[in-house]
């Protein structure tokens, strides 16, 4: 049997005996009648970053063919505020690879992703998920190489303070029970997604812990593997969605809010990338970062400014991008380093067999680790539109091949020390800045957009209405006029508390 199919804890992939990419309408149709599913759940995400659900009971065979083959009528107007009333109908039409057994549905429900259609049956332009399909294709044409993604889902849980084996106030980093009181909690969410189809890497508990009002606040993360770029978004989007449903169903409270209160750690949505070519990883040449991994972080130190317009995309994100929280505040990059925007992480190219040295019995092993190199963007959060931020970093990833300086770029933004000691006060100030406000980031965004707009990936829709947005919020000087003042930021932080 394919080991990739092996123990794959999706049903539908155990039921079929095939890869999830390969699921035929046929497919979908045998497992519904076999498996006795009463409900179909078309799933999609909109304008507010999240999920909304339609749910079609199943009448008969005919009426399932009906819907699977030509999805339904929904008002685009009501998802999307970059659509008017007067002609807002749209179609969604349900992708099978993403279907999944709902884990919450008390009747047996199979879920799927959307695509949005227009009115002549045209991909949406300014859709989520085309927008990221329309910057992988783009990428893969300037390229010849196609962009993989994977996310830290960065979160916290709420309960009532149990007041027994207290965990050591910011330092919950892979904290083990009994201080560390959600482990459970966050390994059946890792089950239920892989239930779904998400590639998990690991999950733990993350630095962030405190009480406030007899509440216990405690930081997970649960990290994917790289996968291609529209497979991450949306695997994503499905474990968001299972986080908080299963949070509701155990009475706990959950926020994925970039930031809490001061001086606390706020969670981000780190992004990790890798380029492949013929299902081989191009990030290491002979050992070391290669001449195209350095190409695709230039372009993300060219464009960071208004990267930040998709991945921090409320006030409180601007509170979390501050010095000696672990997230960056200046554009640069550097190897294993916590205070840069882009980091290499430690990427296994020892040449030493650790395997057998750790476990003398074994032989040797061979394994190729050069596969597991990525590079990570640290400065988007939970308030990310998912769809739109990922794009953004294939866009930018795709710019650092179309700039001729584009090595003088990252020999240039490269550091290898902590920018944030006084030692290093010299070199901080040669470095740009990421944007401070919703407002900056929409101006960083007005100044870039063209990039953005360019193979004709983001529509000119969609990046007005980000600006928009952005600039509402009327933020430029609202971390200054707040900082230290935690009353003020609770109320900010309540307010856009299920962002994302």
């Amino acid at each position: 049997m394919n080991k990739e199919l092996e123990m794959n804890p999706n049903k539908l992939v155990a039921f079929l005996g095939k890869p999830s990419k390969e699921f035929t309408k046929a497919d979908i149709i045998r497992f519904i009648k076999e498996n006795d599913v009463r409900m179909v759940n078309f799933m999609y995400p909109a304008g507010d970053g999240r999920l909304k659900t339609l749910n079609f009971v199943i009448n008969n065979l005919a009426y399932l063919d009906a819907i699977l083959t030509c999805g339904e009528r929904v008002d685009g107007s009501s998802l999307f505020p970059f659509i008017e009333a007067g002609s807002s109908d749209l179609y969604v039409l349900p992708r099978f690879s993403t279907a999944f057994l709902d884990p919450f549905a008390e009747l047996p429900t199979l879920s799927m992703l959307c695509s949005y259609f227009n009115k002549d049956g045209e991909p949406l332009e300014s859709s989520p998920e085309n927008t990221l399909r329309k910057a992988c294709r783009a990428f893969h044409e300037v390229t010849g190489m196609d962009f993989q993604a994977m996310g830290e889902l960065e979160y916290y849980v709420i309960a009532p303070d149990e007041e027994m084996f207290p965990a050591t106030d910011q330092k919950g980093y892979h904290e083990s029970a009994p201080y560390a009181k959600f482990n459970d909690f966050r390994t059946r969410c890792m089950a239920y997604i892989a239930q779904a189809g998400g590639q998990i890497k690991y999950g733990h508990s993350e630095v962030g812990n405190f009480t406030i009002d007899g509440m216990i606040y405690e930081q997970n993360e649960i990290e994917f593997l790289p996968v291609n770029a529209e497979d991450a978004a949306d695997q994503l989007m499905i474990a968001k969605w299972i986080i908080r449903n299963l949070g509701y169903e155990m009475g706990y409270d959950i926020t994925f809010a970039p930031k809490i209160t001061t001086g606390k750690a706020g969670s981000g949505l780190h992004v990790h990338m890798r380029i492949v070519k013929d299902g081989q990883n191009q990030m290491l040449d002979g050992g070391v970062l290669s001449a195209t991994a350095r190409r695709a972080i230039a372009g993300m130190m060219e464009l960071a400014p208004s990267i930040t317009a998709f991945g921090n995309t409320n006030p409180t994100s601007y509170f979390r991008l501050v010095p000696h929280q672990e997230a960056p505040t200046n554009i640069c990059w550097g190897d294993r380093n916590r205070s840069v925007l882009v980091r290499v992480p430690l990427g296994w190219a020892a040449k030493s067999d650790m395997c057998k040295i750790a476990n003398p019995l074994e032989s040797e092993s061979n394994y190729d680790t050069t596969q597991k190199q990525t590079v990570e963007m640290r400065s988007p959060d939970g308030s990310a539109d998912i769809y739109q931020l990922i794009a953004g970093l294939a866009v930018a990833c795709r710019h650092g091949f179309e700039m001729e300086n584009a090595l003088e770029v990252a020999e240039k933004t490269y550091v290898n020390v902590n920018i944030h000691q006084k030692e290093n006060a010299d070199r901080l100030k040669d470095l740009a800045q990421l944007p401070d406000s919703c407002e900056a980031s929409a101006d960083c965004l007005e100044k870039q957009r063209a990039v953005f707009e360019e193979h004709n990936v983001f529509s000119p829709a969609m990046i007005d209405g980000i600006i928009k947005k952005l600039r509402g919020y009327g933020d430029k000087s609202l971390r200054a006029d707040i900082n230290g003042n935690q009353e003020e930021m609770l109320k900010l932080v309540n307010k856009f508390f299920h962002c994302g």
